[in-house]
């Protein structure tokens, strides 16, 4: 019997259960590479032809398996959207995700275990089936950040995280001592219900709002990310030496004597990759990575481990870093500082002219950096071939220009294979000793940055290959090709552009996606289709299955070169550890990492997204704040994202601001989602992605880490009104409507309408406005006056 036979028959049996590519291998007994790849194949031909389908979890269940039925009630996890709506992430990991609409989430958080009961519509987002919220089965917030406001006897917190719909009523003795404008941490301690908001008492203030560093000390708490190590942690790195003996060096191999370099951001103190490049007799180059031996110092099981694994990632925010371990190590004995020894791990490459790995040793070390060179002067060395700063370094120029050689033959190499470089420039906000941005810098990549990147891309798949052919447990980096479903919709964008892909992208391979942004390179259109191209595309995670790494048109990779700040890559150096250098993995050892390995995987791949989340809202809030001081100045940009309730601009220093659909008055704009294109009725004037704008700055709202722009030439709705309050605050241009009798009679009937409610009632307006899910301030106060009465 074929291999293919052997296959399908496991799918047809009457008890079959999705089972993963592993599963299968496991169940056939295979164990070589060779074999993997058979498997693979037949795997995605049996889903080409229907027999098959491929669940979120990269399971293969079959395709006439019953779909969920409308009525049935289906248990997961609640993921909210700051626009209200929401999604159910379903416990059975084979089923897709469920559509909830904001008026049926019916009090649930994000975060909650809830069930939802299918309806047998399809919900208006991409066509997702649709569900209601039905019970909370088990609340998992349990702590929200916010901003307290107090009234008489009680008060009210704001969460910042516009997810959480709902303010947090604080009763009179729980309020900690807070006052009006602080930010604080509460615990909830009763949920809300049909009449009712939910109820806390704060348990930290945090400092004022408008204190310098609470803003960004607020997100930190908000991801439930931890600041200070425990004292058990910062006690044991105590320990750990800041000098290598001479005993911990045997058995290693000697490196010290060799030309090694560490090349790396003039503001990075955790060092921990380190170069040697030289040309050998065969005319082949010799690349060796050596990367900083953390695995020695931060042991399985210790409290150092422990922490790591919590953590799994270092953060990088605006003005401070959060370490995955102590700055005593990271920035110490785990830093591959120059002029001292360190212990490492090392991957010796031979490569061949067309950049082809030909062989490779991995092994432990000891090295002495003798340089710590940042990018800025290897580009001066390498690019500008500035004769100062080749002089300055003439040791090393040789070593410099043969890796800025080996760099671009791995870069052609990648290029071949069909690699897909969307070549993203990267931002830099720079903030004041109080936190107060004062300039975007946005960082170009050089040939330095290439070839540091280049050669850890090589460590990365050497490594991983390596391991993969051995058939061992190993955890690898892992990006899957995009859902069929949004390559067809992206095909179907770019025939716009008369770009036509046969297929039907179900399998594509990466160069196909290449050759498309080759063709568009230096057009009008280059900038939208490499957005579309990248939206389309599903995000990098870590699996214990090595499934390959699409972008970069990869068959193995993993993360090797960063232990210091990623828990992966420490994994990865723990096996390295045990597999090739103490050579001590028995069997039952086997089986443990077999089963440990996909919830590291899991595991270190969500707080990868919590991090990434942090990071994205301390910038957007600097930027913000940014922006404020340029509001009524004009700037250049590009669209970067049309909706149907209007379009985003990006500016050339990447900060990014929206043009509301109200404010395009000179005449109506029509959502052409095939084209994403907002196109008028009158003078079918389009504004599509990628297309250059003028805007002018008319409004920041920190708070939300909103910039609203306006077209140039475009005059702003009568009703927009002149408003400036104090930093933090919404701040709006000067605007006047065409009758000043009409603005003025507006004004005024508005501030009595203000007065009327009060101060505190203002601002909750200001807060819940757009959110049809926030509840007044006034009347959650009403409501507490009722309950009062009944107690009575």
């Amino acid at each position: 019997m074929n291999l293919k036979q052997s296959i399908e028959d496991i799918i047809q049996r009457p008890d079959y259960e999705p089972m993963s590519v592993s599963d299968f291998q496991d169940e056939l007994g295979l164990d070589t590479a060779e074999s993997f790849r058979d498997l693979i194949k037949i795997l995605v031909e049996l889903e080409q032809s229907g027999l098959v389908e491929r669940t979120r979890t990269d399971r293969y269940k079959r395709k006439e398996a019953s779909t969920p039925k409308q009525g049935e009630l289906i248990r997961g996890t609640l993921s909210q959207n700051r626009r209200g709506f929401a999604f159910l992430r379903p416990e059975d990991k084979d089923m897709d995700d469920i559509f909830i609409p904001p008026t049926k989430i019916n009090y649930a958080l994000d975060g909650d275990t809830v069930l939802v009961e299918l309806h047998n519509s399809k919900g208006e987002h991409r066509g997702k089936l649709e569900g209601e919220v039905k019970s909370i089965e088990k609340h998992n917030v349990t702590q929200v950040v916010g901003t307290f406001s107090e009234a008489r006897h009680f008060g009210f917190v704001i969460p910042d995280d516009k997810r959480i719909t709902q303010d947090i009523f604080i009763p009179k003795g729980a309020h900690l001592g807070a006052v009006d404008g602080h930010k604080v941490l509460v615990q909830i301690t009763k949920y809300a219900d049909s009449t009712d908001n939910p109820e806390g008492q704060i348990s930290a203030i945090l400092g004022h709002k408008n204190d310098p560093g609470v803003d960004i000390l607020s997100i930190i708490y908000q991801h439930g990310i931890e600041i200070d190590f425990p004292d058990e942690v910062l006690e044991e790195a105590k320990h750990v030496p800041e000098e290598i003996e001479a005993d911990e060096m045997k058995g290693r191999r000697d490196l010290r004597d060799e030309l090694t370099i560490t090349i790396d951001g003039a503001d990075a103190k955790d060092l921990d990759d380190a170069i040697a490049v030289k040309k050998l007799d065969n005319g082949h180059t010799q690349l060796t990575v050596s990367i900083a031996d953390v695995s020695y110092y931060v042991t399985e099981g210790s409290e150092l481990g422990n922490e790591a694994y919590d953590r799994a990632t270092s953060v990088y925010l605006v003005d401070r870093v959060i370490p995955m371990i102590p700055h005593r190590l990271s920035n110490g004995i785990c830093s591959l500082n120059p002029n001292v020894d360190r212990l490492t791990l090392s991957c010796r490459m031979e490569i061949d002219e067309r950049g082809d790995v030909v062989k490779h040793e991995i092994f432990d070390s000891v090295i002495h950096s003798d340089y710590r060179m940042t990018y800025d002067d290897v580009n001066k060395i390498i690019t500008d071939h500035d004769p100062e700063t080749r002089e300055q370094y003439r040791e090393l120029v040789p070593m410099l220009d043969l890796a800025k050689d080996l760099s671009q033959r791995l870069i052609a190499m990648r290029k071949r294979r069909g690699e897909i470089d969307f070549d993203i420039d990267e931002a830099k906000v720079f903030v004041d000793e109080d936190g107060v941005p004062k300039d975007i810098q946005v960082r170009h990549r050089g040939d330095g940055e290439r070839l540091i990147e280049s050669f850890m891309l090589a460590a990365n798949e050497t490594i991983a290959e390596h391991f993969d052919r051995q058939n061992l447990p190993f955890i690898y980096r892992v990006h899957e090709q995009p859902k069929s479903d949004r390559l067809r919709q992206f095909f179907d964008f770019i025939t716009n552009f008369g770009i036509m892909i046969r297929g039907t992208g179900e399998d594509i391979h990466p160069s196909t996606l290449q050759d498309i942004q080759e063709e568009v390179e230096g057009k009008p259109e280059q900038m939208v289709i490499s957005t579309m191209m990248l939206r389309s595309m599903q995000q990098a995670r870590y699996d214990d299955a090595n499934l390959g790494h699409f972008g970069l048109s990869a068959e193995y990779y993993t993360h090797f070169t960063s232990p210091i700040r990623r828990y992966p890559d420490l994994i990865v150096h723990r096996l390295i550890r045990k597999y090739l250098i103490e050579q001590s993995m028995d069997d039952e050892e086997l089986r443990d990492w077999k089963e440990r390995l996909p919830e590291i995987a899991e595991h270190t791949s969500d707080r990868e997204r919590r991090a990434i989340e942090a990071e994205r809202d301390t910038d957007e809030l600097k930027k913000a704040e940014f922006m404020v001081q340029h509001i009524g100045e004009e700037f250049e940009g590009i669209i970067s994202s049309v909706a149907n309730f209007g379009m985003f601009v990006e500016l050339p220093n990447t900060v990014e601001g929206m043009v509301h659909i109200a404010n395009m008055t000179d005449d109506y704009y029509n959502f052409d989602e095939r084209q994403m294109a907002l196109i008028g009725e009158r003078q079918a004037k389009v504004f599509r992605i990628g297309d250059p704008v003028k805007v002018k700055v008319i409004n920041v709202d920190v708070d939300e880490r909103m910039i609203d722009f306006q077209i140039i030439g475009m005059p702003l709705p009568k009703s927009q009104t002149t408003q400036r309050p104090a930093r933090g605050k919404t701040i709006q241009a000067k605007t006047r409507g065409k009758s000043l009798d009409q603005g003025k009679d507006n004004k005024g009937k508005k501030k009595k309408r203000k007065q009327r409610k009060g101060k505190n009632a203002r601002r909750r307006e200001k807060q819940g406005k757009g959110n049809t899910n926030h509840k007044p301030f006034y009347k959650a106060k009403k409501v507490k006056k009722k309950a009062r009465k009944k107690k009575k």
